[in-house]
Formats: structure tokens, sequence, C-alpha cells
């Protein structure tokens, strides 16, 4: 080759000397690690040089980036994806650090453990820090014969140390999330108590506790009263044999609270409604347990925060809550068709139905040409309700039939079709029997 100056010199590998090239398209970089110079650089680099980046896969887990072309090459006779510039000190492109995210899930700085190699992979982990790369530092002191990933391996380490190496700073990494994760695990040696059935059809459990239980139907289909019906099961006197349309309710012996939340009819109507359930409890006055709320007043936002906070105080107050109704889930949101705004709220009802080890009864109803849940809560609640039933006319114009949807723990064809009506000299919707 030449000389800046034009002078012809030329290189020749020996045992003493070795020499090593690193070549690409339009370049060669000679590698001398006995020698002065140690480095040689012939052809053009261009301005982004990376080593290794051609032969990358088109997805993979982890990157590491290192220090030069010979951990590059160690790394991927481990078995490990790696790339380097031209020195440790070099720029990293963000841009292409921007494209190579979209094909690693982790993107790491692997440098020379001497004080410029750690100096470096601090000052590069805060300039990429917005694309997640984080640096990895190796069990080394830092001497000129132990300071890379290539000293490490001829240490002695294998791949297997070098992986467990890599756990370890995933649990470093990852230590917040997985200490909250702990506490998520099965144990499988301790395990839960079971949930205690609220509502039940026959053997099949509809509503229990730390779940979400839907009813649906049309307009007129007679949901609230069906739903007044699951009300007065829970507080009607011990011993009492009441018409509860055709389900079971387990009685709230301990005087839990049941929190009624409508946010569709009209305080006057909500007045006749509770009348009318706690005479079919049998119950002359309202329980203390019982609480019932008009929320047409409020805005919709308001609704929920509402329904959130109290849930919160009575369950102090009364030593627990055996069941929340929602009449009208789709007032709790500016609209059934805002996926985002949908999957919130239903999470924070599930959250909250497990916190308070409760069940959330929630009441939407269906789209016009009734065949499906209304919009994206619709979907929403039935992806994540232990069950769904229905409640529409029947072929009888006079009476109502509840169909089963979905049960988690069962089939819907082990649950009945149950028929009720309006019975005028009852004064109330009473059970017809099995369909």
């Amino acid at each position: 080759s030449e000389t800046a100056e034009g002078k012809p010199y030329t290189y020749t590998s020996s045992v003493a000397e070795p020499m090593y090239g690193y070549k690409g398209k339009q370049h060669i970089k000679l590698y001398r690690p006995f020698s002065t110079p140690r480095f040689l650089y012939g052809g053009s680099f261009g301005e982004n040089y990376c080593f290794g980046l051609e032969q990358l896969p088109a997805k993979g887990d982890t990157l590491f980036i290192t220090g030069g072309e010979k951990d590059v090459l160690s790394l991927a006779a481990h078995g490990f994806h790696a790339i380097c510039f031209n020195s440790e000190t070099v720029t990293i492109p963000p841009t292409l650090v921007y494209r190579l995210t979209f094909r690693f899930k982790h993107i790491v700085l692997l440098f020379d453990m001497d004080k410029t190699g750690r100096e470096s992979s601090c000052k590069q982990e805060k300039l990429l820090e917005e694309f997640g790369v984080k640096r990895l530092l190796l069990p080394l002191p830092g001497t000129k014969e132990e300071k890379d990933i290539s000293d490490y391996f001829k240490a002695g380490n294998t791949r297997e140390d070098f992986l467990k190496l890599f756990i370890e700073f995933l649990d470093n990494l990852y230590s917040d999330t997985l200490i909250m994760l702990k506490s998520c695990e099965i144990d499988f040696n301790n395990p839960p108590a079971k949930a205690q059935e609220i509502i039940s059809a026959g053997d099949v459990p509809l509503g229990t506790q730390g779940n979400l239980f839907g009813i649906t139907g049309g307009e007129g289909t007679g949901k609230s009263n069906y739903v007044a019906a699951i009300v007065a099961g829970c507080i009607c006197p011990a011993g009492e044999d009441i018409d509860t349309l055709g389900i079971q309710i387990t009685a709230n012996g301990r005087h839990k609270a049941v929190l009624l939340y409508d946010t569709e009819q009209s305080e006057v109507q909500l007045f006749k409604n509770v009348s009318n359930l706690l005479a079919r409890a049998k119950q002359p006055d309202k329980p203390d347990e019982l609480k019932a709320f008009c929320l047409t007043g409020m805005s919709r936002k308001e609704r929920l925060n509402a329904i959130v906070q109290s849930m919160d105080k009575f369950y102090y107050q009364y030593g627990g809550i055996q069941l929340v109704i929602i009449d009208g889930i789709a007032d709790l949101v500016k609209s059934a068709n805002d996926e985002a705004e949908s999957v919130a709220v239903i999470d924070e009802l599930y959250r909250l139905a497990g916190i308070y080890n409760t069940c959330i009864l929630c009441v939407l109803h269906f789209v016009p040409n009734g065949l499906k849940l209304r919009g994206h809560l619709g979907s929403e609640l039935q992806r994540k309700a232990a069950t769904i039933l229905s409640i529409e006319k029947d072929e009888e114009p006079t009476q109502s039939v509840v169909k089963a949807l979905k049960v988690r723990d069962g089939s819907p064809l082990d649950v009945p079709l149950m028929l009720f009506a309006w019975d005028k000299e009852a004064g109330m919707h009473v059970y017809k029997g099995e369909k």
C-alpha cells in the first residue's frame, strides 16, 4: 500500500507478528495485536462503519454492541448476535439504533472494562436512553489482559456462564416488576380459597366473588326487574322463601353492603323499583346495608369516581360487599365504541371486584339488531365477565326468557331457560318455570 505522502510500504504476517483483516465491500481493517501501529485502514469506510451489521438476522432476541471486531467474532462464535463501530468512543448513530430496535428485544452495550470502556458505555447509555439501550458490565478487573468479552471466554467461561450473567442483568433491570410479580405467582402448595357463589342456577355458579357478571337484553325485556329480584335475594330476612325468578341467591348472613348504582332511570323510578324489591324481599323497611344511588345527575366521569370511592367506604363500614349492581354501565363512558375508554372501565371494575372480593353485576343493552352486546364496551365485558345472561321476549309476548350466553364455570347449556312475567295480582314479576 502507500502512505498519505505516496510512499509505498508492505506488511507481512508472521508467527512473531500475526496480522488479521476485517474486510468490507470497499475497505479493509488490519489488526496486528503485537505490532505498532496495531490498526491499519485501507479503502473507504464511509461515515457509519459498523462491523457485523450485514451478518445480523432479520429478527433476534439480543444484540450486543462491543468495542471491537474481535469481540464481535468471539460472541458470534458462542452463538450471540453482535456488532461494533470504529471504536468505543465514536458516536453511535441513533437512526441505526432506532431501526435495530424493531429487530431485537434487547440492545446491550458490552464495552471493555478499562477506564475508557466504562466511561464510554456510560456515556452511550445516556445518549441512547430513548431507545432502551442498556449496558452490561463484565466481571473483569479491566487490566490489559482481562478487560473484554474475548478475555472473558479465554479465561474458561462458557456460553452458559455468560447467559447466567445476562439473566442476572435482567434480574436487576426488571427488579421492581419481578418483586411485584412474585406476589402474583400461583403457589401450588397453598391453593387460593374457592370463590364463594353469590348467584347460581341449579348447580351452575353464575355470580362469584372476584368476578364480573353481565346481564343484557333489549328495551322492555325486564332487565331492571330481574336485577331487582337478585337484590331482593341478598337482603331478605334469614329463612324467608322469596321469588328470585328462578335463580338461587346466597344468604347475606353477615349483612355486608349491597350497592345499587342506577345511571339510566330517574330518582322517582328508582325509588319505585327499590320499594317493589323491598316488598319482594319481605322487608317492611330498607335494611341499612342496602344502598341505592341515582347517578343520572352526575357527569359520566363523576359516576365512575363516585362508584370507586363509595365502594371503598362501604367495604370498611359493613365489613365487606356482598354484591354491586351497576344498572347501565354504558353511561360510565362517553362512547361504548371507544375501545380505550371501554377497556379502562371494565379493567377497573374487574380490579375492584378482586380487591373487595365481591361480584359486580353490570347491566348493558344489546345493540338495536339484538345480536350482540353494545360496542367495544360489550365486547370487553363479554371477554372479562364470568357469566353473561341475556333477557329476551319469549314467543309468548307477556313473558321474558333468560338465556345463558357465557358461563365460565360450566356450560351455558347447563343453565335452564328461565321464564318470568308480570303478575297483576302479586304486583310484581314472578317466576314461570323453565322453558
